[in-house]
């Protein structure tokens, strides 16, 4: 079995992804091979109290780059938004401000 640490890998920071908050959606970019209930899982476990209504996932591919050396190409990827329920506490991004 994988580890929740394994499976969520980093919370997503952006313009749109921060005014998603407001609407209890929370974007992570988790392991490319997790699945839905897997993240679900991840999630409730790594940040308590959190429950979680329903997971949506995007894989991206890697786009493909230009070196002095060739070409190359960055890693594939996979994106999920995490909606929380309305009696769910918030996801603290930002302890220590």
């Amino acid at each position: 079995m994988k580890s929740p640490y394994n499976i969520v890998k980093r919370p997503i920071i952006t313009e749109k992804s921060m005014e998603l908050i407001e609407e209890n959606k929370y974007t992570f970019e988790v392991d490319k091979n997790a699945n839905k209930a897997e993240i679900k899982q991840a999630i409730e476990t790594i940040f308590e109290g959190v429950k979680v209504k329903k997971v949506r996932t995007l894989n991206f591919t890697g786009k493909k780059v230009r070196t002095r050396y060739g070409y190359g190409k960055k890693a594939d990827w996979k994106k999920a938004y995490v909606t929380l329920t309305e009696d769910s506490e918030a996801i603290e991004y930002f302890d220590g401000m």
